[in-house]
């Protein structure tokens, strides 16, 4: 009974084949079918390597909604170099709500020499070409994001010569904490000392002469730092033509989350429009000397999320080649082959009528009566 079940099933199964064999003693090869299934192999190929290729590469993926943090702190991180010895200027932040941040709670005042080295400057250039291509091809952006923390560290590297120049300007480098409000971080004239209608600096002890805001921003970023990763204002540098001379950096900062393969961080966009002016009260262009920056915070918050093709899907999809290819190719061979039989069944009929009237005629004179001598007489 056993045996029988078993055969019923094995029976029922050879029924329900979809994919039949046929006898090898009924198959028919061809030169041309092995040229095409050649074609064929090459090109799946190619295609499964490039769809390889695909599976491996990720993207980007940008989301947008409304920041709802308003609570928490945004951190600055700066590192500018100004052409003025350290006692001579004060840096500090004045937001909206009128709070105060001062340059003591976390920057530091470096004296140095503003002319970079030779290996400076190398690294100066090579940072002025990478932010042109940011700036014509956008798309580079997500090639940074998906190598941060993997790539080389964008800090100005320390000097490799031991200049005995004397320092003649000032580095500011640190960071500060401050509120999630829009603000001014600004490097003026004298040191800040608390005022009850806002703050001041004491500039009336520094000589006229020394006011030289010529800068060089080596590293301007909101919220945490992230090594590799370039921003808008990284490698700038900016020579004052007159003693009294206002640089303006008008921010808008872009809260962004960044999620890759890498790492996963809470950082900050931001864009950037520039201004300088000479201030000359005379013709009505007021203000202070110095550096400003104007940043505002943005309602909007990006993530940034690093994607790549499931490995269910790259199967579905090399299956769809490798049956399509398959498909494809047989049919082209299909219609390649009728329409050559087509025009040689053509050829052979042509051929075998002209074979037919040739025999007809030559029957035809065989009947064709003989002149003797006798007839012509």
């Amino acid at each position: 009974m056993r045996r029988l079940n078993r055969k019923k099933t094995l029976n029922l199964m050879k029924e329900l084949d979809a994919f039949p064999k046929v006898p090898q003693s009924y198959v028919e090869t061809s030169a041309s079918g092995g040229t095409v299934s050649l074609i064929a192999f090459t090109t799946m190929a190619l295609l499964t390597i490039m769809e390889f290729t695909v599976y491996q590469d990720s993207w980007m993926k940008y989301e947008y909604e409304v920041d709802k943090d308003f609570t928490s702190k945004l951190r600055i991180n700066i590192d500018i170099t100004v052409a003025m010895k350290c006692q001579y200027i004060g840096a500090d932040v004045l937001d909206l709500a009128e709070t105060m941040v001062a340059s003591a709670d976390g920057l530091i005042y470096e004296p140095v020499i503003f002319e970079l080295s030779p290996l400076q400057k190398e690294w100066q250039r090579m940072l002025h070409i990478i932010q042109s291509r940011l700036q014509e091809e956008h798309s580079l952006q997500d090639v940074i994001f998906k190598s941060a923390f993997k790539s080389a560290s964008t800090a100005l590297p320390p000097r490799e010569d031991n200049s005995l120049q004397p320092p003649d300007a000032c580095r500011i480098h640190g960071h500060l904490y401050v509120n999630k409000v829009a603000g001014n971080f600004h490097i003026t004239v004298g040191k800040a000392i608390p005022h009850p209608r806002g703050h001041a600096h004491l500039a009336a002890l520094v000589s006229h002469e020394s006011y030289n805001f010529s800068h060089r921003i080596d590293h301007l970023s909101f919220g945490e730092l992230i090594p590799g990763i370039i921003n808008p204002l990284d490698g700038t540098e900016k020579v004052a033509s007159d003693h009294n001379q206002m640089f303006q950096y008008f921010i808008t900062v872009v809260p962004t989350k960044l999620h890759t393969s890498k790492i996963s961080a809470e950082t900050h966009q931001f864009s950037v429009t520039e201004r300088e002016r000479v201030i000359n009260h005379a013709a009505g262009s007021h203000g202070v000397s110095g550096i400003f920056m104007k940043y505002d915070i943005s309602s909007l918050m990006v993530t940034v999320t690093e994607e790549h093709m499931p490995f269910w899907q790259f199967l579905v999809r090399l299956c769809g080649i490798v049956g399509g290819i398959f498909s494809t190719t047989g049919l082209l061979h299909g219609i390649g082959r009728f329409i050559v039989e087509i025009f040689c069944c053509r050829f052979k009929l042509g051929s075998s009528k002209s074979t037919s009237v040739t025999h007809q005629d030559g029957h035809l004179n065989n009947h064709i009566p003989l002149t003797t001598d006798d007839t012509m007489h």
